[in-house]
């Protein structure tokens, strides 16, 4: 286990640079999660990763018993614009989706979304993300056979209509309206896109 985080994390510092800040969670019946941040002033953003969840694979929850090697591991990247709000609470939501396999047996895959059910940092209209694809920003890390890569999956925040649309009609759906309504899954400020028909 230690060896795979080690691995991970030099994989995001490779990315990403030095974080400069890092917070650690524990939640009952799950190993320690830590969030690191990366700020890009170039960019204008800042972004957060998880550390802790690709520990161990992901089981199926349908299963009798769980494989301890083979199995998908990822770690979340959340990647917001810097300035626009007070995003650093969003750590423990972030701790609380990356512990999510481990405490209840969800599949974290692109395509899905976990509802937190509390904005996900303070005064955000969002309660929701949605899980995108690997985006190439941090490639993902080979391991030894058995055991299946790091993949490292881009989070996007959602409002709560927008996870309950997203739910009815999909994630390729939601982010087609995104895209066709101009709006910035990264802007912590932005508005929720119109979803009428």
């Amino acid at each position: 286990m230690t060896g795979v985080l080690a691995g991970v994390e030099e994989r995001l510092r490779t990315a990403f640079g030095e974080p400069d800040a890092r917070a650690a969670v524990t939640f009952v019946g799950a190993d320690r999660i830590e969030v690191l941040r990366f700020p890009d002033a170039a960019a204008g953003l800042v972004r957060y990763a998880t550390l802790g969840m690709s520990a161990a694979p992901m089981a199926d929850p349908t299963a009798p018993v769980a494989d301890p090697e083979r199995g998908p591991r990822a770690e979340l990247l959340l990647t917001l614009r810097a300035g626009r709000a007070t995003t650093d609470a969003v750590l423990r939501p972030l701790a609380v989706v990356a512990a999510s396999p481990q405490v209840e047996g969800v599949v974290v895959a692109p395509g899905g979304s976990l509802d937190l059910g509390e904005p996900l940092w303070p005064g955000a209209r969002f309660t929701a993300v949605l899980v995108g694809r690997p985006d190439g920003s941090v490639p993902e890390l080979a391991l030894p056979a058995p055991r299946d890569p790091v993949r490292f999956l881009p989070l996007l925040p959602m409002t709560p209509n927008e996870a309950a649309w997203q739910r009815a009609h999909g994630a390729d759906a939601l982010t087609e309206r995104w895209a066709g309504h101009g709006a910035d899954p990264r802007d912590p400020a932005r508005a929720q896109v119109p979803l009428g028909p």
